[in-house]
């Protein structure tokens, strides 16, 4: 994961909880409602059939668009509830806010959790270290009620920072991972395993739907898909390997010409990536070929020019997801106009992408834990 800022049970099979993330709701769920929904799962597969009828038990909070660099969203933590910002990255499993225990100037300028102030919490004696491509962090391990939205994951492993750099100029808190569990650096039940295991979800999965050079739109949901953010059908794609919201890319093309991954390669989808990340010699080649000149870390175009510019096809599963240049591009605040294509500044002994938020504005994902597998689909 990056950030290249400068970086209810109300119908077991109808219950999807959208989160675009701002306001708390709280709900109960009993110990004998949990068993029902279980029993329930046990004896019906799921069929994650992405509709969503206007009865059922949806719930929605903003999640923020930052200058389509970040999207964060509301969590609280703790009894009475703290709440935090936090990005919301698929290429993580852990969860982390900054602590009263961080001694990193950093942590001054954001909401630091309070243990003291939590009847629920609880510390596990038990440290921990995340590098991420914009920054790394230390911390130790504890456990309390988180909440997003309506869901409730009751003593759920979290993250304290005591220590972190790089997260200076990033308006979020902290991060939730929703990776699998093998991706987890604290070695616990990640969140969105923990509300599976809990009955707070009724099929193991959850979707994105990010909004385009607007702050409000943007949306997670768990427990299922709602179809209206979304055009045609979703194309599934198989995992790599149920580890990693991994994916086998065909190839990269423009014109008709493959341009990279020739042969195939391997594309992660990140919701905590803002742009498209490749191997340097791949991406300055395609940089070349649309015209860019470089100015700093960044690719610049006449923003005259962008309507001219071709589009960029991206072959999944033999399906092609075309990424014009309208969405490829990106204003920045000084009205100019740079390519959302960066070399990764992590080689690799295999080439992979990282397909981040400038694909994904364009394309509605769906992360499915039950088939290990993504769905595709032109976002509205």
């Amino acid at each position: 994961m990056k950030w290249l800022v400068l970086l209810g049970l109300v119908a077991f099979s109808e219950c999807i909880v959208k989160i675009p993330l701002t306001r708390v709701q709280i709900i109960r769920k009993t110990r004998s409602e949990k068993k029902m929904l279980n029993n329930f799962l046990k004896e019906h597969a799921y069929s994650l059939y992405l509709t969503s009828s206007p009865g059922s038990n949806i719930t929605t909070h903003p999640l923020r668009n930052i200058q389509d660099m970040i999207y964060m969203g509301n969590i609280t933590i703790g009894t009475p509830p703290q709440e935090f910002q936090v990005a919301f990255d698929t290429a993580s499993a852990d969860l982390w806010v900054p602590s009263v225990f961080c001694t990193s100037p950093t942590c001054a300028s954001h909401v630091m959790f309070r243990h003291l102030e939590s009847s629920t919490f609880r510390l596990i004696r038990k440290t921990f270290g995340i590098v991420y491509g914009s920054g790394r962090m230390k911390g130790v391990v504890g456990r309390d009620t988180v909440r997003i939205g309506d869901l409730v994951s009751i003593d759920q492993q979290f993250g304290l920072s005591m220590e972190q750099s790089g997260f200076e100029e990033l308006p979020f808190d902290g991060v939730l991972g929703l990776s699998y569990p093998n991706m987890s650096f604290m070695g616990g039940i990640p969140i969105f395993d923990n509300l599976r295991n809990q009955g707070a979800i009724s099929e193991p999965v959850f979707a994105f739907y990010l909004s385009k050079s607007k702050p409000e739109g943007s949306v997670v949901m768990f427990g299922g898909v709602d179809k209206s953010y979304y055009q045609g059908t979703l194309n599934w794609v198989p995992l790599i390997q149920a580890r990693t919201w991994r994916v086998h890319m065909d190839r990269i093309s423009m014109n008709r010409r493959t341009i990279a991954c020739s042969g195939g390669c391997e594309a992660l989808l990140d919701t905590g990536t803002s742009l498209i990340q490749g191997p340097r010699s791949l991406v300055n080649n395609t940089l070349r070929l649309i015209g860019a000149t470089p100015r700093g870390s960044k690719h610049y175009i006449s923003c005259s020019a962008v309507n001219t510019l071709p589009s960029i096809d991206f072959t999944i599963n033999g399906i092609n997801y075309p990424l014009p240049a309208q969405a490829y591009t990106i204003k920045d605040s000084r009205g100019n106009c740079y390519i959302g294509i960066r070399e990764d500044s992590v080689s690799k002994s295999t080439e992979m992408w990282t397909l981040g938020d400038v694909f994904l504005r364009q394309y509605f994902s769906v992360y499915d834990r039950g088939n290990d597998r993504i769905g595709l689909a032109k976002a509205v």
